[in-house]
């Protein structure tokens, strides 16, 4: 689901335009933030062009260390939290999607980094951490923030991105929010609210998605309804090029969902 170009040109409201007219030495073709040197021009193009989550990390760092008032600040730090995602650094990730809230409350980079900090706390919130509620209401008030900012932003003006594209953009961040949700009843052990939140983001999605699918599956296994799961995971399976590590939990949850359909405990 994550469409870097997507997400970037609907953040930057034409900033992605900006850099390629950069490029070819050409003016932009959408209003928006502008780099104010070529330096900074340079810093920017460093961090979009990152082939590796340490390159891309090392990039921002740099452009906010030197550009500490660049309008690219939002978007950048959201891009170094991507990063850390990738390499499953959960807490650095999270460092860096707060302060990506932080730079631009309302922007649309901002909402791209409460959905990606509310699905790292649902995730990584243990049972037994003493500040649990905290960091699940947190979660929580991130994904409904991100819900009101979500319906705001518009396709930039003159960018290439059609319409089917952009709809689908924000189809699937709307298929975030529920999934996060999702995971914040999981936390909580609220199964029917985790069916809800992930029928939700599986029948939101622009694309089925094996993951939410199987988690889809799993609480409907919770709330005993085998045949539901059944169903669900059955078709987890038959998708071409299957995560292994997905394969060997659906098919796990899927011996469940028989087990309960056989009537077995």
């Amino acid at each position: 689901m994550k469409k870097r170009v997507i997400e970037v040109m609907a953040a930057l409201a034409g900033a992605a335009a900006v850099l390629a007219a950069q490029a070819q030495k050409a003016p932009p073709t959408a209003a928006g933030p502008q780099p104010k040197s070529a330096k900074e021009a340079d810093a920017i193009k460093k961090v979009a062009n990152a082939k590796t989550p340490d390159e891309t990390i090392a990039a921002v760092e740099n452009l906010i260390t030197n550009f500490a008032d660049t309008s690219f600040k939002s978007v950048a730090l959201y891009e170094a939290a991507e990063a850390e995602d990738a390499k499953g650094d959960s807490a650095k990730a999270v460092s860096y999607g707060e302060l990506s809230i932080e730079a631009d409350p309302k922007g649309g980079d901002a909402m791209n980094a409460m959905l990606l900090v509310a699905g790292e706390l649902a995730q990584h919130t243990k049972e037994f951490d003493l500040d649990r509620e905290d960091k699940l209401g947190k979660s929580e008030k991130y994904v409904n923030q991100a819900l009101e900012i979500l319906p705001t932003i518009a396709k930039p003006a003159g960018s290439k991105i059609s319409d089917s594209d952009f709809a689908n953009f924000k189809k699937d961040k709307t298929s975030e929010a529920h999934r996060d949700l999702g995971l914040i009843a999981t936390a909580r052990k609220n199964w029917p609210v985790a069916v809800s939140e992930f029928k939700l983001a599986v029948d939101g999605a622009s694309t089925p998605d094996s993951v939410m699918m199987a988690r889809l599956g799993n609480a409907y296994i919770e709330t005993k309804q085998f045949a539901e799961a059944k169903a669900v995971l059955q078709k987890v399976l038959e998708m071409p090029m299957l995560n292994p590590s997905v394969e060997a939990f659906a098919k796990q949850e899927l011996a469940r969902a028989n087990n309960g359909l056989k009537g077995g405990k």
